[in-house]
């Protein structure tokens, strides 16, 4: 390659160098769009046969790729062409600069190629969602946490190409030196949370979809940032919280490890109820109901007070929705037959009345006789 550029330098010495120039930088960047051409098929024809990784790959990354193809022959274009001494330096350093972020755009591609195809095997919406909803957290902070990464590491390299400003970019990777504490304590509040998130992404408190009670709210955790987390409330607001709450306070985790839930129904009735019905008309209701999972059915009397009795009702359910849902339909439906068929068993105030103008004439009798 380099003979072939001598001899047309020779040929065409007769040109100005800035012509010249010209000239095999836009003959490498034609030979670069063919070369990438080229081995672009042959990649697309190998990975026709292989998984989804390796198709997904081939065909995102394109693009950067072509662009890493033309950077490197202009790269080599600067050396070989009659150029002065400044303008060979900052085509250079531009060029390096360019492909460095190019090395960096293709890493984030084949993160994101390589998360979303692993993620695929895994499915949100299953009833029994517990793995799924391990790998999707764990996967997505991670993902975000190494894109930060890549990023830092491309600054500082781009940095590092620099002599004047060489210093910051070896600062930002080593996080040494007096910018760096600096930067570090201006960061505070950022580096706590991409640090709580790679402990929430090892340790797992909470999942995507997890059925949370954080702040005195029911909701489940839509998504999960590099800095927060976005928690959906039953009734559709968002509460938006950083990740090291997560970390520093305690909260309600009703799907850490399983989604199924025992829900609680209480009723209060009076002495007089037949508990043995009360228990048969429960378990009736629960066996006819398509929100029970038929785990947990049990009633038993639980505490008695001064003028009624209570009696606790346990009934599961698959998650969180549905036992709230099969709580309400267990009370509609049991009080609708303790009112139909058992009326009196409901709780009664009970008071004694007195007939005052017979108090009276007792009292006064009384006082006749003495």
């Amino acid at each position: 390659m380099q003979d072939f550029i001598d001899r047309l330098e020779q040929q065409l010495n007769w040109l100005p160098n800035w012509v010249l120039s010209i000239i095999i930088l836009v003959a490498l960047f034609a030979l670069g769009l063919a070369v990438h051409r080229i081995l672009f098929n042959i990649a697309t024809r190998l990975v026709a046969e292989r998984d989804l990784f390796w198709r997904s790959l081939v065909a995102r990354t394109e693009r950067p790729t072509r662009l890493f193809i033309l950077v490197s022959a202009l790269s080599f274009g600067v050396t070989v062409a009659p150029l002065t001494a400044p303008q060979a330096d900052v085509l250079h350093r531009v060029l390096q600069i360019c492909l460095i972020l190019v090395i960096a755009w293709i890493a984030k591609t084949t993160l994101h190629i390589w998360t979303t195809v692993y993620l695929r095997r895994f499915k949100l919406d299953a009833e029994d969602n517990l793995l799924a909803r391990k790998h999707v957290t764990q996967s997505r902070i991670m993902e975000r946490i190494a894109g930060w990464l890549i990023v830092a590491f491309a600054a500082a390299a781009c940095l590092m190409s620099f002599d004047a400003v060489r210093q910051y970019g070896v600062s930002l990777l080593a996080s040494a030196g007096v910018a760096g504490i600096v930067l570090g304590l201006a960061l505070q509040p950022v580096l706590k949370n991409l640090f709580a998130g790679i402990q929430l992404a090892i340790t797992q408190p909470i999942r995507i979809d997890d059925a949370l009670l954080v702040e005195g709210e029911w909701g489940n955790v839509e998504e999960i940032t590099s800095t927060y987390v976005v928690v959906k409330i039953w009734d559709w607001r968002r509460m938006v919280l950083p990740l090291s709450y997560f970390i520093e306070h305690p909260f309600q985790n009703w799907t850490r490890e399983s989604a199924s839930l025992i829900g609680t129904v209480m009723i209060y009735l009076d002495y007089s109820v037949p508990v043995e019905l009360i228990r048969k008309k429960a378990e009736q209701i629960a066996s006819v109901s398509l929100l029970w999972d038929k785990k947990v059915i049990n009633i038993a009397v639980t505490d008695f007070k001064t003028d009624c009795m209570e009696i606790r009702i346990l009934v599961s359910a698959s998650n969180s929705a549905r036992c709230f849902d099969v709580r309400c339909e267990m009370r509609e439906k049991l009080i609708d037959y303790i009112q139909r068929d058992y009326p009196s068993a409901l709780p009664l105030m009970r008071a004694e009345l007195r007939n005052s103008s017979t108090a009276f004439d007792i009292q006064t009798s009384d006082r006749r006789t003495a």
